[in-house]
């Protein structure tokens, strides 16, 4: 995982030093993709022996591909155990997991379409099943819909608020059950520079990404005396599969307007969950963190510096 020279090279981070030390490969056995099952990689399979380890445990939901299978990495990276929530994706799913085992890390799959609440239960019951403790979860399932706002069905429309914002609730929600019982857990919901700006042909993923960053700040002052940590991070012109596809050079297209200069990779994201993840961002709470190189703070401005 590759982090901003910024980051790694501030004294006041140590979880950056302990990440090499707690990466040790422990050992990994086979796993199989059964259905909706939880899928345990075969070293794993009781929680009371291995399990009862140091190390932490985060829930990742939409986990197979991009963003998701970005911050799944980097938390294992960081020396987490990680749960793997998808909805269709097995085999992206299955890859992620692979990623997270050939770091030394515990990765298992959970499906679930998240945005309703019997499978959102149905979710936590499985990981209750095989975990004592739920330190993290990281709210990363989403969908779009490109539309003009004249000709965005209903459908559409429910389906990217249930999936988003009501997805993000549900989780929320039994996670936070699950960690009132231990006194502490971090919760990290994504957002998007949707949250504060308006994207055309994507009214309804911005209402949900607005509705994430408030439930993330309402979310952080009633958990907070519970001991539990919810902030947000929104990232900017992020280069992954699906943005590749918005166009043929997604990086030429947004890098020059991005004042760093570059368009993002998922590893910048990863950084800024594994840090509010961590022990050293124990005072932080009710946050959003810009992971966009400045791109939604440049606002519109004709000038060039020095003109």
């Amino acid at each position: 995982m590759t982090f901003p020279t910024s980051l790694a090279l501030t004294s006041r981070q140590p979880w950056l030093k302990r990440f090499g030390d707690m990466c040790r490969n422990e050992g990994r056995g086979e796993s199989l993709a059964v259905g909706d099952k939880l899928i345990l990689n075969s070293t794993m399979q009781d929680k009371d022996t291995t399990l009862a380890s140091t190390a932490k445990t985060a829930l990742v939901t939409g986990a197979s591909k991009g963003i998701g299978r970005g911050i799944a990495v980097g938390l294992a990276e960081a020396g987490w155990n990680v749960i793997i929530n998808y909805n269709r994706d097995s085999a992206g799913a299955e890859e992620t997991a692979s990623r997270v085992r050939d770091l030394g890390r515990d990765g298992w799959l959970i499906q679930a379409d998240v945005g309703f609440k019997d499978q959102a239960e149905r979710l936590f019951d499985q990981v209750r099943q095989h975990v004592d403790r739920l330190d993290a979860l990281v709210n990363n399932a989403g969908v779009q819909t490109w539309a003009p706002l004249l000709e965005l069905s209903e459908e559409d429309f429910d389906r990217t608020i249930r999936t988003n914002l009501k997805g993000c609730f549900l989780c929320t929600q039994q996670a936070a059950l699950m960690m009132k019982q231990s006194g502490r857990g971090a919760i990290v919901n994504i957002g998007s520079g949707a949250n504060k700006v308006p994207f055309p042909n994507l009214a309804d993923y911005c209402a949900s990404k607005g509705g994430i960053e408030n439930l993330t700040k309402v979310a952080a002052v009633e958990l907070g005396p519970l001991g539990i940590r919810v902030n947000c991070v929104a990232p900017g012109a992020i280069e992954i599969e699906r943005t590749k596809l918005e166009s043929p050079d997604y990086a030429g297209t947004w890098g020059p307007i991005t004042p760093i200069r570059r368009v993002g990779q998922v590893s910048d994201v990863a950084a800024a969950v594994v840090f509010l993840t961590s022990d050293d961002a124990e005072f932080t709470t009710g946050q959003t963190v810009y992971v966009d190189g400045g791109l939604w703070t440049a606002g519109q401005w004709p000038y060039q510096a020095g003109d």
